[in-house]
């Protein structure tokens, strides 16, 4: 009778823990787009990177981060904008530290299999800077052999320069690396050409540096922007990107930067 009995209350026991885990277990996943929301701030990821996320007085400009702005407003929400170690990227988005990466992201296979990424809206490629003085000196990856190179750790660049078996130092970011080449603390640099073509040469803050040819402008980059894996926020920019197309404001915001050339048709 005892055992009966005690087989008894463990089953009401059983059956009570079952209804309390029952009654606090959420009815639906929240979907990444709820998650931004329902905090009103959309936090993203960057580096110094001109002409796409860089500051003046005070506030981050430049085609991306202006998209983002415009991106979080269509939301309902603030925006913050963190710089990022860009070899943790994808740790600072799981982490959920940052909601998204959106800084000239190239869409390389590790960063598709690994984020979910909105559609390519910048063509790109990877190039060489040198000092101005030597630039006739270094137009192609043979005369390039002997170079110690300077490139963002974790970027397409380093990639490149892998690729030809370079000597490199690697460096936080890339407006870094052109800091290493214009103090001769490194031979020259890999950087993207979207920020070549706005940081170096006659009339910017590089003047006495050039980029000579491009490592990969043949098969070429596209950049996107990279959310968690599987958040419905790559989606709804998609839509963004779409409709800021069409209505001319994401050609505007390009033309202000310099960079229309380079958009891509949404």
């Amino acid at each position: 009778m005892k055992k009966i009995i005690a087989i008894m209350l463990a089953i009401l026991m059983l059956a009570s823990v079952t209804a309390c885990a029952d009654k606090q277990a959420p009815t639906a996943a929240e979907s990444d787009k709820d998650y931004v929301v329902g905090k009103g701030k959309l936090v993203v990821g960057i580096t110094d990177f001109a002409p796409m996320d860089y500051q003046e007085n005070g506030e981050w400009i430049g085609f991306d981060a202006d998209m983002a702005k415009a991106f979080a407003k269509s939301l309902g929400v603030d925006v913050e904008f963190v710089e990022i170690d860009w070899d943790n990227k994808i740790l600072e988005l799981d982490s959920k530290t940052i909601d998204c990466v959106w800084n000239g992201m190239t869409l390389t296979d590790e960063v598709t299999s690994s984020m979910e990424t909105s559609n390519a809206y910048c063509n790109n490629s990877q190039v060489v800077i040198v000092p101005a003085d030597k630039a006739a000196e270094y137009t192609s990856v043979e005369a390039c052999k002997d170079l110690t190179f300077a490139v963002e750790s974790g970027s397409a660049g380093q990639a490149e320069v892998e690729k030809q078996g370079f000597a490199f130092t690697e460096v936080k970011d890339q407006a870094t690396a052109l800091m290493e080449v214009a103090a001769g603390t490194c031979d020259a640099a890999v950087i993207d050409s979207l920020m070549a073509g706005a940081m170096v040469g006659a009339g910017t803050s590089y003047e006495n540096l050039s980029y000579t040819f491009s490592l990969n402008a043949e098969e070429g980059e596209q950049y996107g922007v990279g959310f968690r894996k599987g958040s419905d926020l790559a989606a709804a920019l998609n839509d963004f990107f779409k409709s800021a197309y069409a209505d001319g404001s994401m050609t505007a915001c390009a033309e202000t930067y310099g960079i229309q050339a380079a958009l891509i048709a949404q």
